[in-house]
């Protein structure tokens, strides 16, 4: 059964999103579960998330950044208020930032960090290229 689309296509932050990871070498978009997500041969990126509360609850965040940080980095972006860590995906190192709270610099350098974390090395290379 597939998943119903969880965003609207023309969401601004989205199109922040898009611009900053389709700028990156091979980086291509698909939907997965629902969400906007960007890859290259791994998911470097998701545009959306849900946080389960301990009450069991869950919460919504439709305008997050989900990407996947080096672990000391992780703890650090965690201290932010507007951090949260995704159900799924959050017990492999996955955290969720909501995209308003991020100006552009902040949004390049996470997701340049995941799509390191995630993409093969002959492309990674073209990254450093691209420096």
């Amino acid at each position: 059964m597939a998943h119903p689309q969880m965003f609207d296509d023309d969401d601004p932050q989205l199109a922040r999103l898009r611009k900053a990871a389709l700028s990156l070498p091979e980086a291509q978009e698909k939907t997965s579960h629902g969400r906007p997500a960007f890859f290259t041969k791994k998911i470097f990126a998701h545009f959306g998330g849900t946080r389960k509360l301990v009450t069991g609850g869950m919460e919504q965040h439709p305008q997050a950044l989900l990407i996947l940080p080096d672990p000391m980095d992780a703890e650090v972006l965690m201290e932010r208020p507007d951090a949260f860590v995704p159900m799924y995906l959050g017990p492999t190192g996955w955290i969720g930032l909501e995209l308003e709270t991020l100006d552009e610099n902040d949004l390049s350098d996470l997701l340049t960090d995941s799509y390191r974390n995630t993409a093969p090395a002959g492309v990674i290379r073209k990254l450093s290229a691209k420096d």
